[in-house]
């Protein structure tokens, strides 16, 4: 948020047109501008030109201060309260945080405007660079491409220099009707990013100066993409470690034999050893996730568990029958 509060002499006083204080209750106010307006009406002073300038005065001073909220704004803004609103919005919604904030006791709001934009003016301000803001962005992926890396073209909503005002927040001298006199104005651009091998859920990837724009020549912000990466259907994760399940059946696990374990880089035969027991871990070095920025990979654990036979024959059920009888004796 930048905030900018200027103080400067006002361009029409309108308490002064009317003779009152700025305290004056809204009797003194009327009392004031019934006087005046007896005294200066047209009826009165036929083709006085001076004394139909004062009457018009004098109407347009007791317009804005009979109203309650109009004299608040113009008690705020001075001679520029019709543009209140204006700087009102800019404060709340502005879509880049980038706010001003003013208040007018003062002159020409072009000369003051002048001044902040390197203009004329006769009390000059010094606007400082300053950088824009990050932007966060959020990416899903799915694990294959957390484990590859991946590129996706996102939708951004960012900010642009206002193409009214060319950036300046200024349109002839007055706040700018587009941008609300911020300079910048929203937009919708199509940017292709890259996502890095080894990413994890709530990785922050940094795209460099893809950001908000800066102010005053200061430098771009950076977009963070976030990352969340789905669940797999065969593999989980601890940290660069995959873990996954491999089913074998009854005889492998007591003989030995070859099975087929699934990695994200295809299949690889891991050798089982005789009497393998139900839920060992195997630990394949280098098969697991790659480490972020890193060429190393971590490990793949894979948990085998034993698939008794179904259906069995008679003869498979007596050659089972004998097997127990043999592990009994």
């Amino acid at each position: 948020m930048r905030s900018l509060i200027l103080k400067m002499a006002t361009g029409k006083d309108y308490y002064g047109v009317l003779g009152v204080g700025r305290d004056a209750t809204e009797k003194e106010l009327k009392q004031a501008y019934r006087k005046l307006a007896r005294k200066w009406h047209p009826d009165v002073n036929p083709g006085d030109k001076t004394a139909e300038e004062k009457f018009k005065k004098i109407n347009e001073a007791y317009e804005v201060l009979s109203d309650k909220e109009k004299r608040r704004k113009y008690d705020q803004y001075g001679d520029q309260w019709q543009y209140a609103d204006q700087f009102a919005q800019q404060a709340q919604s502005s879509p880049f945080q980038k706010t001003t904030s003013f208040r007018f006791e003062g002159a020409d709001l072009g000369d003051l405007f002048g001044d902040l934009f390197g203009g004329g003016g006769t009390s000059r301000q010094r606007i400082v660079p300053q950088r824009g803001q990050d932007i966060e962005q959020p990416v899903e992926v799915t694990l294959e491409e957390a484990y590859r890396g991946t590129s996706r073209t996102i939708s951004l909503r960012t900010a642009e220099a206002c193409p009214s005002c060319n950036g300046t927040g200024l349109k002839q001298n007055m706040p700018c009707p587009v941008c609300r006199g911020s300079g910048l104005t929203s937009a919708v651009k199509r940017l292709e990013v890259k996502i890095p091998a080894g990413v994890k859920d709530g990785s922050r990837v940094r795209i460099a100066g893809k950001g908000e724009p800066g102010y005053a020549s200061g430098s771009n912000g950076d977009l963070y993409l976030v990352v969340a990466v789905k669940p797999h259907r065969l593999f989980t994760r601890d940290g660069d470690d995959l873990q996954v399940e491999v089913k074998v059946p009854l005889l492998k696990m007591i003989l030995g034999g070859e099975v087929t374990v699934p990695t994200l880089n295809g299949n690889l035969a891991l050798k089982l050893p005789p009497e393998t027991q139900n839920g060992r871990v195997f630990r394949l070095s280098g098969r697991g996730m790659p480490h972020l920025g890193d060429a190393a990979h971590g490990d793949l654990l894979a948990k085998v568990k034993v698939v008794l036979p179904t259906k069995l024959s008679p003869r498979e059920k007596e050659l089972y029958g004998q097997l127990g009888e043999l592990r009994v004796e």
